[in-house]
């Protein structure tokens, strides 16, 4: 009797011990589950990578622009700049909304109608962090995504920046007391000395309400190109992210070069906004369509689009105006040469229409890869920063109908590309009801965003600007939608423009949509087969598009509502060479390219040093490149990856040598 009490306490024990293991191995599992994803990614990409050899840097698909190579960046102040005056006219403050292209934008313009009026500028607000709740206590509007104390410091010879109004302005502000302006982004120089300057000269403070991604017209007179070169200034050197923001970027770019091959970052452009304002809808199906369509009806409302309501998408879609979608995209980048296992980096916060849009790309290419192939889940909350808990949005099933009601629902829904609503004897699950198809399906009017929505509103500002790092160091940037002149900011616009300004020369595709749609449409029957005249045919376009054709367009098109996604000329300064000789070109009478000014002599000597120095370091480079090559392929042939052999080696060295 005693033995057999024994043996079952023995069980129990062992059984505790195994309980106790088991949760031990799940909560490990669990907290290196993000770890485990992103090492085994990156050990079969950085295999993949090194088995492709030479071929994934070839200077056909990789190499720099040499006719662009002569534009230099040079924004710094002519001899008739003068320091900002110490007795300024007043303090200037806004509020600015939208997303992370109309934010940056909008800065940019705020900087210099501050020095037009010589006026003191309070940090800007911006609305999308402001109106968060519970979002982290270090961060305040502006330094949620900005450096502030680089901001002002390097500002500090154009414009006086302030961190707030003075204490005694405070309190006049909460009572509305000063006048408030709500200027459009064409707003003229004029309109502010004519109609803001006297009100700010009276009052010494003004308000403005920024909704349009800017305040100022993007191409100002001749004689105001100071204005033009500090609106470079700003956005290309004092909008600088917070250093959290910066780290984590440098953090994704390094584990990118990390797999020894050069990536293409492509922006799909797939935003909702965009999709509505142009009429997009039926390039989408279901409920895609009735959400485009609804936010295409507020716009018409707000006044802000003069159309109808439904339009031919596939004609817009022929002319240019829509973004191209994500498979027409690879389809593209195949017929340029690029292999299958290039990497491939999706950019943006909000893909509307899902994951589901990148499957076709996906098939196309293995490595297509986003930020969260890159940075776990506590690397991410360590970039927002502790936040308070919010309440979950709990489902809240609607009002019961009878029997009758649904039926008569059922048969008044007709022939809709919105989901019809289920039949009456089936039941209706929590799923149909959560998100956007909770709505749509249940009530014509879209409900307000609720407290996380908005703090994931939030939490895009940083995501895009991780983004935005990672495409302005990318080898070649593609984007699926650009300004064309017709509409605000875009994300991919401000890529171009940076990436031209910070290297001319590099690698970014400037695509005619409505020129890539109509070979698209003559080849639509053999997309994935195509004839060799149509794929040099798209050959020829885009790497016209690297070049000054691509340049001439931009100017044509994007400039005139964006000035950041074309700062060409006043930004920039032309390096004579015999390789690129100087010539204009003119459209309508005005020249759009080729008038640069000519660089100072100390930066056509400087680059001449640099060239040299280039092209020894890359002579160098091709070597080690070749014997690395080399290397990893005898590692592949004895049947053991690259990858391990570099394990082995950390593992064989003493620690204490």
């Amino acid at each position: 009797m005693l033995f057999r009490s024994k043996i079952k306490w023995i069980a129990l024990f062992v059984l505790v011990l195994s309980l106790a293991s088991l949760l031990l191995h799940l909560s490990i599992a669990k907290s290196s589950s993000v770890s485990l994803v992103y090492n085994t990614q990156m050990a079969s990409l950085l295999n993949s990578s090194i088995i492709g050899g030479q071929g994934y840097r070839s200077k056909k698909l990789w190499g720099a622009v040499k006719p662009l190579a002569s534009l230099q960046p040079y924004t710094n102040s002519r001899s008739s700049y003068r320091a900002p005056s110490e007795q300024s006219n007043g303090f200037i403050y806004a509020k600015i909304f939208g997303g992370f292209a109309n934010i940056r934008s909008s800065i940019c313009d705020l900087v210099a109608i501050s020095r037009l009026l010589n006026a003191t500028l309070v940090l800007p607000e911006i609305q999308e962090s402001s109106r968060a709740k519970g979002i982290s206590g270090r961060f305040k509007s502006f330094s949620y995504l900005y450096d502030e104390e680089q901001f002002i410091s390097y500002l500090k010879n154009d414009v006086f920046v302030v961190k707030s109004l003075p204490d005694n302005l405070k309190a006049s502000r909460k009572r509305n007391e000063f006048p408030i302006f709500k200027p459009k982004s064409s707003a003229i120089p004029s309109y502010y000395l004519q109609k803001v300057l006297p009100s700010l000269k009276n009052a010494k403070v003004i308000g403005l309400i920024l909704n349009d991604g800017g305040c100022l017209q993007s191409v100002l007179p001749s004689g105001m190109s100071e204005l033009q070169r500090l609106r470079c200034r700003v956005g290309f050197h004092a909008l600088n992210f917070r250093p959290e923001v910066q780290m984590l970027g440098k953090k994704i770019v390094q584990r990118l070069r990390a797999w020894g091959q050069p990536f293409l970052a492509f922006h799909p452009g797939l935003v909702r906004d965009t999709l509505a304002y142009h009429g997009c809808a039926e390039l989408f199906q279901d409920v895609h369509t009735e959400l485009i369509q609804y936010r295409r009806a507020q716009m018409i409302k707000k006044g802000i689009i003069r159309e109808e309501l439904s339009v031919d998408s596939r004609k817009r879609r022929d002319n240019g105006t829509c973004p191209l979608m994500p498979e027409e995209v690879g389809v593209l980048l195949r017929a340029m040469g690029y292999p299958t296992k290039t990497i491939i980096y999706v950019a943006g916060s909000e893909l509307f229409g899902g994951q589901r849009m990148l499957i076709p790309l996906r098939a196309m290419f293995n490595n297509v890869v986003d930020r969260t192939s890159f940075c776990n889940k506590e690397e991410l909350d360590s970039l927002f920063g502790p936040e308070t808990t919010l309440p979950l949005d709990l489902y809240r099933p609607p009002p019961s109908k009878s029997k009758q009601q649904l039926k008569d629902e059922w048969n008044k829904a007709g022939p809709r590309p919105r989901p019809l609503p289920p039949p009456p004897d089936r039941p209706i699950y929590r799923h149909e009801k959560e998100g956007w198809y909770g709505w749509i399906t249940e009530t014509d009017k879209e409900p307000d965003p609720s407290p996380m929505d908005m703090r994931l509103q939030a939490h895009r500002l940083l995501l895009d600007a991780l983004d935005y790092m990672v495409c302005l160091e990318a080898d070649a940037f593609f984007p699926g939608f650009n300004n064309d002149g017709s509409s605000w900011p875009d994300f991919s616009s401000l890529v171009m423009g940076q990436r031209l300004y910070e290297s001319s020369s590099s690698r970014t595709y400037r695509p005619d949509r409505k020129h890539l749609a109509n070979l698209l449409n003559s080849s639509r029957e053999n997309l994935y087969h195509p004839m060799h005249n149509w794929t040099l045919l798209v050959q020829e376009h885009l790497n016209k598009s690297l070049g000054e054709e691509g340049l001439v367009k931009q100017a044509i098109f994007s400039k005139p509502t964006s000035f950041l996604s074309h700062p060409l000329p006043e930004c920039f300064c032309r390096i004579s060479s015999v390789e690129t000789p100087d010539h204009l070109v003119k459209e309508n009478g005005k020249t759009v390219y080729g008038d640069e000014e000519k660089c100072p002599d100390w930066m056509s000597e400087g680059r001449k040093i640099e060239s040299l120095d280039l092209a020894e370091e890359g002579d160098n480079k091709g070597d080690e490149d070749m014997e690395s090559s080399e290397q990893a392929e005898s590692y592949y042939n004895s049947g053991k990856s690259y990858l391990d052999n570099l394990i082995d080696q950390d593992e064989e060295m003493d620690p204490n040598d």
